[in-house]
C-alpha cells in the first residue's frame, strides 16, 4: 500500500484521502492488490470510524478482504471493542458477520474471546445465525468464551440464545467432543458450572451433565482425572447433585497425586518441597471427594442407567415395556383374588346356622370354597379386595389404551371383558357375606369409571 495512503488511514485524514484519490484514481485499486492491510484495516485498528465511512463510499470491497493475519476490518473492530466502527462496517451488510478468517473464526468469535459485550450485541442483532457458526476446531462461541474465562460474555450469550430460541447451541461439541460443561470443569470455572446446572437461567434438561467426549469421559471424570485443588469438591458436589455420574468401565476411585514432582536438575530442593500440612490437606481433599463420589455413584449409577430417557428410548419400546408391566399386574391381581390371603375353606361349617349368621356352637358359618379371611377378619378382606381391584382394573385400562387401534381389536376387547367378568365372578363367589357381594358387584362396575376420571383429574 502507498505509504501516503497508509499515513492518511492511520491518522484518519479524510481530506488527504480524497487528495490522493484525485491525484491517482487507481490508488485504492493498487491498495487492494498489495499484500497486507488495506486502508480499512488500518482505519479499524486506529479507530477512525468517520474515515472508514468515506473509504467504504469509494470501495466497499475492502470490508470483505482479509489481511495477512486472516482478519477482516470487522474482525479487528470486534476484537478491539469499537462499537462505532462495528456499526459503520455493518452498514455494508450483515454478511460481514459471517466472513471467516484465521481458523474459520468470525467477528463474533473475537468479541467473545476479548469480552466485548456491547460489540457482541451488535453482531448478534445484525446476524443471529452467527451464534451457530463454529471454528475450524468445531468450537462454538460458547466454547471460546469459556476457554478465555469470559464469564460475563458467556452469560450474555446464553441470554441471546434463549431470546432467539437457539438453546441447542448449548450442547455443541468441539473437535474433541467436549461440550461447554467439559471445558468449564477442566478449567475449574466454578461460576460457569453452577450457572449451567443450577436450573435458574437455563432449564436443567437442556444441559447433558453425563455427556461423553471423544475420550469417553463425562464432566465428572474430567474433574477427577486432572490435578485436584482446594475447592474442587464444591464442583463435584454441584455435579453429583444434578445427577452427574462417571462413565461406566472406569475405576470408581481415582488416585490423585498429593506431592509435587521431583525437583529438576540444577534447582534447589527448597523450591519444590511442600509443608506436611499442605500434603495432609491434599490427602484430606482426596479422601473427602472420593468418598463422597463413591457413595453417590453407588446409589445412582444403575438407577440413572435404567431410567427412562426420551432421547434414547423409542415410543415403541416404551409401549412394549408398559404392556409387559400391565400384563404382570393383571396376572398378579387376578391370581390374588383366586387365592386370597389365608386360603379358602375346604369344607362347610358343619352345624346349621341360625338367622344371625352364626352356628349353634357360636362360631361363624362358612361354606367350602369361601375365603377364610372374609370369615375371620371381614375388614381386612374388604380392604384387600378394594386395593386388589384397583390394581386389576387399572392394569386392564392400561392394556386397553396401549393396544387401541391394534388389529383384531374387537376380539381383544371381548377377551378383556371376559377376564373382567371372571374376576367379578370369582370375587363374589369367594366372599362369605351376602351383603358384601352386592357391594363388590357395584365396586366392579363403578371402579373402572372412577379410575378413568381420577386419572384425567390428576393429569389436568
Amino acid at each position: 500500500m502507498d505509504p501516503r495512503l497508509f499515513e492518511a488511514s492511520y491518522t484518519g485524514n479524510v481530506d488527504r484521502l480524497y487528495s490522493l484519490v484525485k491525484e491517482n484514481v487507481l490508488i485504492l485499486n493498487a491498495a487492494s492488490l498489495a499484500e497486507g492491510d488495506n486502508p480499512l484495516h488500518v482505519a479499524s485498528m486506529a479507530g477512525h470510524a468517520s474515515f472508514a465511512r468515506e473509504v467504504l463510499k469509494l470501495r466497499t470491497e475492502f470490508a470483505n478482504e482479509l489481511n495477512q493475519d486472516g482478519f477482516s476490518p470487522l474482525h479487528i473492530a470486534a476484537a478491539r471493542g469499537d462499537v462505532n466502527m462495528v456499526r459503520e462496517l455493518l452498514k455494508v451488510g450483515s454478511r460481514l458477520c459471517l466472513v471467516k478468517g484465521r481458523e474459520e473464526r468470525i467477528p463474533l468469535h473475537y468479541s467473545a474471546i476479548k469480552g466485548r459485550g456491547e460489540v457482541l450485541k451488535e453482531l448478534v442483532s445484525a446476524c443471529p445465525d452467527s451464534l451457530e457458526e463454529v471454528t475450524a476446531r468445531r468450537e462454538s462461541v460458547l466454547h471460546l468464551a469459556v476457554k478465555n474465562s469470559q464469564f460475563e460474555v458467556f452469560k450474555l450469550l446464553v441470554q441471546q440464545l434463549k431470546w432467539l430460541n437457539k438453546e441447542h447451541v448449548l450442547n455443541c461439541r468441539d473437535g474433541q467432543g467436549n461440550q461447554i460443561l467439559h471445558l468449564a470443569v477442566a478449567r475449574k470455572q466454578y461460576e460457569v458450572v453452577e450457572f449451567l446446572v443450577s436450573g435458574d437461567p437455563i432449564e436443567k434438561d437442556l444441559i447433558e451433565v453425563n455427556a461423553r467426549n471423544e475420550a469417553g469421559l463425562t464432566p465428572l471424570d474430567i474433574l477427577l482425572l486432572i490435578n485436584n485443588e482446594t475447592g474442587d469438591v464444591e464442583i463435584a458436589e454441584i455435579l453429583t447433585r444434578c445427577g452427574a455420574t462417571r462413565a461406566t468401565g472406569l475405576p470408581s476411585v481415582v488416585t490423585v497425586a498429593t506431592e509435587d514432582p521431583e525437583p529438576r536438575t540444577g534447582q534447589s530442593n527448597g523450591h519444590h518441597l511442600q509443608s506436611p500440612g499442605r500434603h495432609n490437606s491434599r490427602r484430606t481433599w482426596t479422601s473427602r471427594c472420593t468418598s463422597f463420589l463413591r457413595v453417590k455413584e453407588e446409589r445412582t449409577q444403575w438407577l440413572e442407567y435404567f431410567k427412562y430417557k426420551r432421547e434414547r428410548d423409542s415410543p415403541g419400546d416404551v409401549r412394549n415395556a408398559l404392556l409387559v408391566v400391565a400384563a404382570l399386574i393383571a396376572t398378579a391381581t387376578y391370581q390374588a383374588v383366586l387365592q386370597p390371603p389365608g386360603g379358602l375353606w375346604q369344607d362347610n361349617s358343619g352345624p346349621s346356622s341360625n338367622s344371625t349368621g352364626a352356628t349353634n356352637n357360636g362360631t361363624a358359618s362358612y361354606k367350602a370354597g369361601q375365603a377364610v379371611l372374609g370369615t375371620e377378619n371381614p375388614v381386612s378382606y374388604i380392604l384387600f379386595l378394594i386395593f386388589n381391584s384397583v390394581g386389576f382394573f387399572a392394569a386392564i385400562q392400561m392394556i386397553y389404551n396401549l393396544t387401541f387401534g391394534f388389529p383384531m381389536q374387537m376380539e381383544l376387547q371381548v377377551a378383556l371383558f371376559a377376564l373382567v367378568a371372571m374376576y367379578d365372578t370369582a370375587m363374589v363367589g369367594l366372599t362369605p357375606n351376602t351383603s358384601f357381594n352386592f357391594f363388590f358387584v357395584g365396586l366392579s362396575i363403578f371402579l373402572p369409571v372412577i379410575i378413568g376420571l381420577a386419572r384425567l383429574w390428576v393429569r389436568t
